[in-house]
């Protein structure tokens, strides 16, 4: 009797076990933010506000609702992140989607992914739950949101990565067709927090094939509570004869664990047969945890340029702008 008992409790531990393993995991996040700005030029717009008509930025505006379902099965998974809203709206390639991919472990250090999502290159992303500044980078705007294709990500070890993608133009949505063969190839070298990319290929259906991306994203811990990141970046295409390069540093103090201050100066520069131009950008930043999921962020930002570069001030010579914008993230 007594091992009947014990047979038929293994059995139903043993079935309750197996019907975890084909359940899967399935997991739930995303951000919500809003803001308010202004600047100090008598004029609307705000440059750095990820939204299609940043010269209409001023008083209050929405950011995006953003939400991310997960699920791994196996070595299986797949990720559907959907963002709606004005700063979805500038970002994303397919209407309300901005990732949509499967992936693939073929070994513990190796995955496959296809599908949709989010760019590789810069220091900064979309979502501003994970971004210290509010407003973004000249160098973030120029340089790709996302990317189509296929990719391989091999974890050589803790500190050591490679990534080789094969995707679509990255100004392609999926509305478009690509009926010239507007491909690029991208990979990465990861070490130890320091990432160089690469992408090679079209921008867009017509523009040239001879594109070249070339971005450092890193940073340093210069003690407990001072960090500095770094973000280089150069484009460039001789057919095209236009290209860009900047360089942006994150200077960030932690005061406490609710408290945070940071300073971004930002140089940037676009190259063509019209002749160089130039901005730069300085944007002081405190940065408040309400609570783990609740954050308060202040940019205050000074930009200048000669040459017409401003975003949203393309008439002035310089401007000032203030923002305040409330983050959640779940």
């Amino acid at each position: 009797m007594k091992k009947i008992i014990l047979t038929s409790l293994f059995l139903a531990v043993s079935l309750v076990m197996s019907a975890q393993e084909e359940k899967g995991k399935f997991t739930l996040s995303g951000t919500i933010d809003v803001y308010g700005t202004t600047n100090f030029t008598g004029d609307t717009g705000t440059p750095g506000i990820l939204i299609a008509n940043p010269g209409n930025a001023n008083a209050f505006g929405l950011g995006f609702a953003n939400t991310v379902f997960s699920y791994e099965k196996g070595k299986a998974g797949v990720v559907a992140d959907l963002a709606f809203g004005p700063r979805a709206d500038d970002a994303n390639l397919a209407g309300a989607i901005n990732q949509l991919y499967v992936y693939y472990n073929l070994s513990e250090k190796l995955t496959v992914t296809a599908g949709q999502f989010n760019t590789f290159l810069g220091y900064e992303v979309i979502s501003p739950a994970a971004n210290f500044n509010y407003t973004v980078s000249y160098l973030f705007n120029a340089g790709p949101f996302s990317h189509t294709g296929v990719k391989l990500d091999y974890a050589v070890s803790e500190d050591f990565s490679l990534m080789a993608a094969l995707t679509n133009a990255h100004a392609l949505t999926s509305a478009d067709g690509n009926f010239a063969d507007a491909t690029q190839f991208g990979a990465q070298i990861g070490y130890k927090g320091q990432y160089l990319n690469f992408i090679a290929g079209a921008v867009d259906a017509t523009s040239a094939k001879d594109w070249i991306f070339l971005d450092y994203t890193g940073g340093f811990d210069l003690s407990d509570s001072f960090y500095v990141g770094i973000n280089a970046a150069y484009a460039n295409s001789s057919n095209d004869d236009a290209g860009y390069q900047g360089v942006a540093l994150y200077l960030q103090n932690a005061f406490s664990e609710k408290f945070s201050l940071g300073f971004r100066p930002e140089f940037f520069k676009t190259t063509s047969s019209a002749g160089d131009a130039s901005v730069s950008a300085f944007t002081l930043t405190s940065n408040v945890s309400v609570t783990d999921n609740f954050k308060f962020i202040t940019d205050l930002r000074f930009d200048s340029s000669d040459d017409g570069l401003i975003e949203a001030f393309p008439a002035k010579s310089s401007t000032s702008t203030l923002t305040l914008a409330a983050v959640y993230s779940f």
